[in-house]
């Protein structure tokens, strides 16, 4: 992970949850959706983070078939959901108190 991505990596791991709890998400859809923030990660840097969210059981996986392709979707789990509930309060927390000075 790039050195400016490691200061955002709570913040990209609250961003796929975020995402992950509205609908199932793949790979490149997040690697997407993540550049339209301005954050540039690399196919390398996001699978890990998918796969370690997956083991915490934030995440869970499945396969999804089309024809003869396939793709691994993510989805949140209500761990992750409730997760992220709490991460909201501690995010506006730290917003309010970053911003309050103007």
């Amino acid at each position: 992970m790039a050195a400016s991505n490691a200061i955002y990596s709570g913040l990209i791991r609250l961003h796929i949850l975020h995402h992950a709890s509205k609908e199932a998400i793949f790979g490149l859809g997040i690697i997407e959706e993540l550049g339209r923030h301005g954050y540039r990660l690399s196919a390398g840097t996001l699978y890990p983070l998918l796969h370690g969210l997956e083991r915490e059981g934030y995440l869970r996986s499945f396969e999804k078939r089309n024809g003869r392709h396939s793709r691994r979707l993510y989805r949140a789990t209500p761990v992750g959901r409730k997760a992220l509930q709490k991460a909201k309060t501690k995010v506006h927390e730290l917003f309010a108190e970053l911003f309050e000075d103007g």
